[in-house]
């Protein structure tokens, strides 16, 4: 007679498997609080006690640890010497082990106490599952109740289990166990950067493909974050791209920049409309004019509900995406006639404080850009007006997400040019005020994401009419800019603070 281990937290679909093991002539070791369930459902089984003779101990902290557990787990049935042992010891070998861990993932985001937190890391759990994967020659070991069923089917067609599948098992048990010991290490560590560095991601969902058709690619979710993206819902329309997921990040980010009504449409990564409103109808409205042309197949995000005017109002406009913190049941039912649309309701605002950076053999780990300038230095004889003052903060709240080179030009809490990832500054200038200016000729403020290293972005602003200059200064050259500010008239604040997005 063969034996099964089962030990699980979480009993979702166990009576169906504990059935399936008994019909395939399966004795059934258990543990506790699984042995209870078990014994209810009037599923034949024993307790780990029985083999272990010994009591569970310190309030269930101690159960399975023990030799004639892991033991009968390690054994390498084609060994004699092992099996020699086996005999002596009495100790009965594990051809299964069925565990769910300790709920530490979950647990860790209710804002538990820390010693009440700590009593959800599983200790037993772990070693268990590590062992059965370790012995996947020999032992099934499932830590998933999704591949239930797999089981449950070879089981009852009385198919042995091939070592392809036992091997993708335990493979599945080193990430679990991997994940799960990086979230308590993020969850207990007081460094910012660790000797270290660990990530725990479940997969969410496969993706149809990458940035590209030819490229695979999958979302996975960040166990150890309460980012914005951890629990995110789909309300209507096609599947979520990958690059639907990058801009819906930027977007996303963007608004919430503001306290007040905002509404941002990101195109390639890009924001190419963004604009603050009294509404959210205004705030869309604004931003759509802000760029007409970008944002045709483009990312919107907004920071409030939104409402059936304004869905009225994009109905009539190709949009890969809409996100907000909720959809009006009223402008859901209005948009979810457009098929292809996604509505995404968002439940979290932005709340990353590390972000990280792919490259060839490693990764670049750093803060989160959050900071925004708190002391506004105006460095030339004339200072800005209150209204520009506003749109000069709010377009570098703008600045500070667009692709450096970055060139943000703003009026009246609109923005009406975006200069990006140039490689020159004077070119982004050049790009961000003839783009606004084609869509207006006055009032024009303009945001740099990183100091002039020459006069000639104030220079190129004053001969468009730009009336006033926001950056971050710092340039050995300042004075020239300083100077040619003071020229034209030109009132120009310095942030003392960079923003650089590569």
């Amino acid at each position: 007679m063969k034996t099964a281990l089962l030990s699980v937290y979480d009993k979702t679909n166990l009576i169906p498997l504990a059935q399936a093991l008994i019909q395939a002539d399966y004795q059934i070791l258990s543990t506790g609080g699984t042995f209870a369930y078990l014994s209810v459902h009037q599923i034949p089984c024993k307790e780990v006690s029985t083999i272990t003779h010994f009591p569970e101990i310190l309030e269930g902290r101690v159960k399975t640890l023990s030799p004639y557990v892991f033991g009968g787990i390690l054994a390498k049935r084609n060994k004699p010497e092992h099996i020699k042992t086996l005999e002596e010891m009495q100790i009965a070998s594990i051809d299964m082990v069925v565990v769910n861990l300790y709920p530490f993932f979950e647990k860790r985001k209710e804002n538990l106490a820390e010693e009440a937190l700590i009593e959800f890391i599983d200790i037993g759990g772990p070693s268990m599952l590590r062992a059965a994967a370790k012995s996947f020659y020999d032992v099934l070991v499932l830590s998933d109740i999704a591949d239930y069923e797999l089981v449950i089917d070879k089981l009852n067609k009385n198919e042995s289990i091939e070592k392809d599948l036992r091997r993708k098992l335990a493979a599945k048990v080193f990430s679990l166990t991997a994940s799960y010991d990086a979230a308590i290490a993020q969850t207990l560590s007081q460094e910012e950067f660790p000797h270290t560095l660990v990530g725990s991601f479940i997969k969410s969902q496969d993706l149809r493909y990458g940035e590209n058709p030819h490229q695979k690619a999958s979302f996975y979710r960040n166990e150890a974050s309460e980012g914005a993206f951890g629990d995110f819902e789909v309300l209507s329309g096609k599947e979520i791209s990958f690059n639907n997921l990058r801009d819906m990040d930027t977007a996303w980010k963007v608004v919430h920049e503001f306290e007040e009504i905002a509404c941002c449409g990101v195109k390639h990564a890009t924001p190419c409309g963004v604009a603050l409103g009294n509404s959210v109808f205004d705030a869309w409205q604004k931003a759509y004019d802000g760029d007409p042309v970008s944002i045709f197949g483009g990312i919107v995000a907004f920071n409030r509900p939104v409402d059936l005017d304004t869905a009225q109002a994009m109905k009539s406009i190709f949009l890969e995406v809409i996100l907000a913190p909720d959809i009006s049941i009223e402008a859901m039912e209005l948009l979810k006639t457009k098929k292809n649309l996604r509505l995404i309701k968002m439940n979290r605002k932005p709340s990353d404080t590390k972000e990280w950076v792919n490259i060839d053999g490693g990764i670049l780990l750093q803060d989160t850009d959050r900071e925004f300038a708190t002391q506004l230095e105006v460095i030339t004889d004339l200072h800005p007006t209150d209204a520009q003052r506003k749109d000069l903060i709010f377009a570098q709240k703008v600045v500070k997400h667009v692709k450096s080179n970055a060139i943000v030009v703003a009026s009246d809490l609109q923005i009406l040019g975006v200069g990006t990832g140039q490689t020159n500054r004077i070119q982004a200038a050049h790009i961000a005020i003839d783009s606004a200016k084609a869509k207006k000729q006055d009032n024009l403020v303009l945001a740099s994401d990183a100091f002039f290293p020459f006069r000639d972005v104030v220079d190129y602003a004053a001969e468009k009419g730009i009336t006033a200059i926001i950056q971050p200064g710092g340039s050995i050259k300042d004075q020239e800019s300083i100077e040619a500010a003071n020229e034209h008239k030109i009132p120009m604040i310095f942030t003392h603070k960079r923003h650089f997005k590569h």
